[in-house]
C-alpha cells in the first residue's frame, strides 16, 4: 500500500495512492497513521478496510496537498556519513559504527510545500534520504529480526535540510542545523514493503533549479536498514512509527567547489525509485509568517 495524508497543514485526513494513481480518501478507516496506529497492526486492519470499501472511498482531487503521510512520530533518527562518497565529500573517514543525531519532529512538513529559510540562516543545505518507518517496538532487536519480525512498516522520501552554520559553527552540535522549521519535508507516500522490490538497490536523486546534484543509489549504504535498525534498538527503543532516515549519498552543497547553498526563490526537486518525488520552493525567513 501507499499511504498519504491530505489537505490544509495541521488537518490532514488519511488517505492511499491506488494501483492505478488514483488517490482516496480513507477517513472512513477510522484512525490516522500515528504510533497507535502503527503498533497495533493498523497496517493490516487498513489492507483490509480497503479490500471492503476501497472502491466506495471519496477520490482526492489531484490537486489537493500532500502533507506528511504519517502523524508526528516520538522521534527522527538520522544517520551521518552513510555512503563513502559523502564521507570522502565531507573530508571525513568511514565510520566504524553509525553516527547518530536527532532531528526535531517539528521539522516535519509536507513533500512539495516551501522550506523556509532560518532567521539568520546563511548556508542551507540539501540531502536526499531514504527514511525507514518502524512498524513495531524495537529494543534489542537482532539484525536477523529486524525484517521478518515486522519492525518496518515502510519507506518514505526524506529531504534532510541542514543550515551548516548552525550544524558546523554554534558548538558542533548537528541537531541545531538539522531541526529548523520545515526541514524535514516528508513524502509524498509512505511505502509499505511489499511495495519496494529491493531496499538496497533503489536510485535515489536531487536537482536544484533544474541542475542535477546527487545521483546515487542505496547499494552504496554502508550500514544497510536491517543493520541500523538493529544497532540503534541498542541505544533507545523505536516506537510504531518513529523514523531512521538513512543518510545522503555526494553532491550536497557543502561538498561543492566551492560550497553551494541555498538562496531565497530556488527550487529543490528529489526522488527515489518506488517512493516518488517531491518539490520545495526556499523561501526567506519573514517574521510573522
Amino acid at each position: 500500500m501507499k499511504l498519504i495524508r491530505f489537505g490544509r497543514p495541521g488537518q490532514e485526513r488519511p488517505g492511499l495512492i491506488l494501483p492505478d494513481e488514483r488517490r482516496i480518501d480513507a477517513s472512513g478507516f477510522g484512525a490516522d497513521y500515528d504510533e497507535a496506529f502503527f503498533g497495533s497492526g493498523g497496517l493490516e486492519r487498513l489492507a483490509g478496510w480497503l479490500a471492503r470499501e476501497g472502491a466506495a472511498a471519496p477520490v482526492v482531487a489531484d490537486d489537493v496537498r500532500l502533507g506528511p503521510p504519517l502523524c508526528r512520530p516520538s522521534k527522527i533518527v538520522c544517520v551521518g556519513l552513510n555512503y563513502r562518497d559523502h564521507a570522502r565529500e565531507s573530508g571525513m573517514a568511514v565510520p566504524e559504527e553509525p553516527v547518530l543525531f536527532f532531528k526535531a519532529t517539528s521539522a516535519i512538513t509536507g513533500p512539495n510545500d516551501d522550506v523556509i529559510i532560518p532567521r539568520l540562516g546563511t548556508k542551507v543545505d540539501w540531502e536526499v534520504e531514504l527514511a525507514v518507518v518502524i512498524g513495531r517496538r524495537a529494543a534489542y532487536v537482532g539484525r536477523d529480526d529486524v525484517l521478518r519480525g515486522g519492525h518496518v512498516a515502510g519507506y518514505v522520501l526524506h529531504n534532510d535540510y541542514s543550515e551548516r552554520s548552525f550544524q558546523l559553527e554554534r558548538g558542533g552540535q548537528w541537531v541545531k542545523g538539522k531541526s529548523c522549521d520545515t526541514f524535514a519535508p516528508l513524502g509524498p507516500f509512505l511505502a509499505t514493503p511489499d511495495e519496494i522490490r529491493d531496499v538496497h538497490d533503489l536510485g535515489l536523486w536531487l536537482k536544484v533549479n533544474g541542475a542535477m546534484k546527487q545521483c546515487g543509489s542505496t547499494r552504496e549504504l554502508i550500514f544497510d536498514v536491517p543493520t541500523l535498525v538493529s544497532y540503534i534498538s541498542q541505544f533507545m527503543t523505536l516506537l510504531p512509527g518513529d523514523i531512521i532516515s538513512t543518510g545522503t549519498p555526494s553532491g550536497v552543497g557543502l561538498g561543492q567547489s566551492p560550497p553551494r547553498y541555498l538562496a531565497d526563490g530556488d527550487v529543490v526537486e528529489l526522488g527515489i525509485d518506488g517512493l516518488g518525488s517531491a518539490r520545495q520552493r526556499l523561501r526567506a525567513y519573514r517574521a510573522g509568517g
